[in-house]
């Protein structure tokens, strides 16, 4: 959150509070950690919000531009720098294997023994 906010100095008259409620402060700080993704989305909710004249930008309008996805498992762990490659290495399984796991195509047996191995190498799963 100290990075948005900061951000948000840096870039406009208008305090924080003016510009997004707390909550979609909030929401954008808990769903993001890069600063580019904290920049590509606050613009985006930005414009969402310029598009239909609301101000302060809101919760509803955060979640409206956040992806889908953005909680899913497979973008956490790539935000930690894991893709499929690195998991499939650090796991010592098929790439294949990996992918079918972030999809929820696996068999409820073998995605706990991956979950557990991801747990016990400390991974945010």
């Amino acid at each position: 959150m100290a990075y948005l906010d900061w951000l948000l100095e840096q870039c406009a008259p208008a305090t924080a509070a003016d510009l997004l409620t707390a909550e979609a402060r909030e929401r954008l700080a808990a769903a993001l950690s890069t600063p580019l993704q904290i920049e590509q989305y606050l613009t985006l909710a930005l414009e969402a919000a310029y598009q239909v004249g609301q101000k302060p930008v809101t919760l509803e309008v955060i979640e409206a531009v956040l992806a889908a996805d953005i909680d899913a498992l497979e973008a956490t762990l790539t935000r930690y720098g894991y893709n499929t490659r690195a998991l499939a290495d650090l796991l010592n399984v098929r790439p294949a294997e990996i992918r079918s796991f972030l999809h929820g195509q696996l068999a409820p047996g073998r995605t706990q023994e991956l979950h557990g191995q991801l747990l016990a190498a400390g991974l945010p799963v």
